[in-house]
């Protein structure tokens, strides 16, 4: 406009109005990004948490269960409880000094992080969630879209996209206009049966297996790009340190095939991650360490095997060769604030 910014808030009121009309009539949506609005959602399933943190438009700050005990539901709460106590006499077998890192209150949140792999991904939990009033319009859309569909992936949560849509129009929040967007987009975390081509250059796509509570870790990473493309029903993680004894393993699977139904965060899914190779390189410096949650660790650090490997005598594969040596610590660009002194987590061999 050719009024400054000073005028056009003193102007007459029905003229911004009319302005207003005009702006999101015509499509120009991009002024409704300005106004951002928190919302404090409590009690809503993990699931329709990683629903909203994979779209890349917002703020989020979320009640973690690797450090909080959680609430599921009374058959997964025996199990959680059995697996706890069972983590922290594994743990504590293979780290026996409680003096240093593994301090008696690490070993208690390492086992509730792993114990976490067993309960639903319809657990509930707590956020702070901001968006912008645009994004919130678009969300509501995309939500009523996958309402309609009895094939849907988000089918487990469908009454959550109902609560979260009404919430939106009680407090006035939606305009029709506004919601639809032109670009016939639409929730950007269930991909199913969509394959992608593997890619490593500048810019890379890859494909691989992990846990849904791997991606709820991965798709904070707002750089990147995640999709499921397939989610097994009948695949389970099982925690790294219970592998070498196949008692453990196998009573691990049984337990968590008992609560398949329920859609357990170690439930494994066919995963695409696609982005640009400097952003890989911040997803190291933020995974690759001894604090890190390990399946999310030793599955960055295997990407970067992949990487050089297929892009070797690049100027790119050099690049990325001074991140190979171990955790974020042995970076040559990364100090780190908080030095641990855990052997096995700074070499990048820890098995917990």
């Amino acid at each position: 406009m050719p009024k400054t910014f000073d005028e056009l808030v003193s102007e007459d009121n029905v003229k911004t109005l009319r302005r207003i009309e005009q702006t999101m009539g015509s499509g120009h949506h991009s002024v409704f990004e300005h106004g951002y609005i928190t919302l404090n959602l409590e009690n809503i399933p993990k699931l329709f948490a990683m629903v909203l943190n994979n779209e890349h438009v917002y703020v989020t700050s979320e009640k973690s269960a690797r450090y909080t005990k959680m609430n599921p539901s009374p058959e997964e709460q025996k199990l959680y409880d059995k697996w706890v106590e069972i983590f922290k006499k594994k743990i504590r077998e293979r780290y026996p000094d409680s003096t240093g890192f593994m301090s008696d209150a690490k070993v208690q949140k390492l086992a509730q992080e792993n114990a976490r792999y067993l309960i639903s991904v319809k657990t509930l939990t707590t956020m702070e969630h901001t968006i912008s009033y645009r994004q919130l319009n678009y969300l509501c859309k995309w939500m009523s879209d996958e309402l309609e569909n009895s094939n849907s992936p988000y089918t487990p949560i469908f009454d959550s996209f109902e609560q979260f849509i009404s919430f939106a129009k009680e407090n006035n929040l939606l305009d029709e206009r506004l919601m639809d967007d032109g670009k016939f987009r639409s929730l950007s975390l269930f991909k199913i049966g969509k394959e992608h081509n593997a890619i490593y250059d500048t810019v890379y796509s890859t494909n691989y297996e992990a846990s849904l509570a791997y991606l709820a870790q991965a798709q904070r990473h707002r750089t990147l790009f995640y999709e499921v493309n397939k989610l097994y029903t009948d695949k389970f993680f099982t925690p790294k340190i219970l592998r070498s004894d196949e008692q453990l393993k196998n009573e691990w699977q049984e337990d968590i095939h008992s609560v398949a139904k329920n859609i357990p965060q170690g439930t494994i899914a066919k995963i695409n991650e696609r982005g640009l190779s400097e952003h890989f390189i911040l997803k190291l410096k933020e995974r690759l360490c001894s604090c890190a949650q390990l399946e999310i660790n030793d599955k960055t650090k295997n990407l970067l095997k992949k990487y050089i490997e297929e892009t070797k005598d690049t100027e790119l594969a050099k690049l990325l060769s001074q991140y190979a040596k171990g955790s974020r610590c042995t970076f040559p660009d990364f100090k780190c604030k908080a030095p641990c002194g855990f052997a096995d987590g700074i070499k990048g061999e820890r098995d917990i």
